[in-house]
């Protein structure tokens, strides 16, 4: 459903782009994917700029306090694209969360490699199910629904 107006083409366009960061930040979780599947590495091609981009030290950060602060917040961009923009911030929250809880709980507690395969592509192919869902409702116009998800977004975003 769309609110507060109507979207061009191009409010369109700009509100998926915030997807990318949280889809690169979880690139990680498809390591297991990938060794297996290895022909789905060809998809990762379109995205090697921004994997180099986030590689570099603090760039995922500054990127997150950017799009917060120079989009989010920004009372002048329409409300699709500050919508998507947080929504994709709490998307890339929530995969670092996951991150941190992997690399200090789960991978020197559990030795067992089934189980974090297990675990890391059911993470990695959520996040990629989500930020699909949201891309192809900002494409159709609409809002992304995401249950508990999106009712933060719209607290953040007035």
């Amino acid at each position: 459903m769309t609110w507060r107006g109507s979207t061009t083409i191009w409010h369109r366009i700009l509100a998926c782009l915030p997807y990318i960061l949280p889809l690169v930040e979880s690139i990680g979780f498809g390591y297991y994917l990938f060794r297996d599947f290895p022909p789905l590495q060809l998809l990762l091609y379109p995205l090697n700029p921004f994997l180099t981009l986030i590689r570099l030290p603090f760039a995922g950060l500054i990127i997150f306090f950017l799009l917060f602060l120079l989009v989010v917040r920004n009372e002048r961009i329409p409300h699709f694209i500050r919508f998507n923009t947080m929504q994709a911030i709490l998307i890339d929250i929530l995969v670092i969360l996951c991150q941190v809880v992997a690399t200090y709980v789960l991978k020197p507690v559990i030795q067992i490699d089934f189980i974090l395969q297990t675990l890391f592509t059911t993470v990695f192919l959520g996040v990629v199910a989500t930020i699909s869902y949201s891309i192809f409702q900002s494409v159709r116009g609409n809002y992304a629904e995401i249950p508990t998800l999106s009712d933060a977004v719209h607290m953040q975003v007035r």
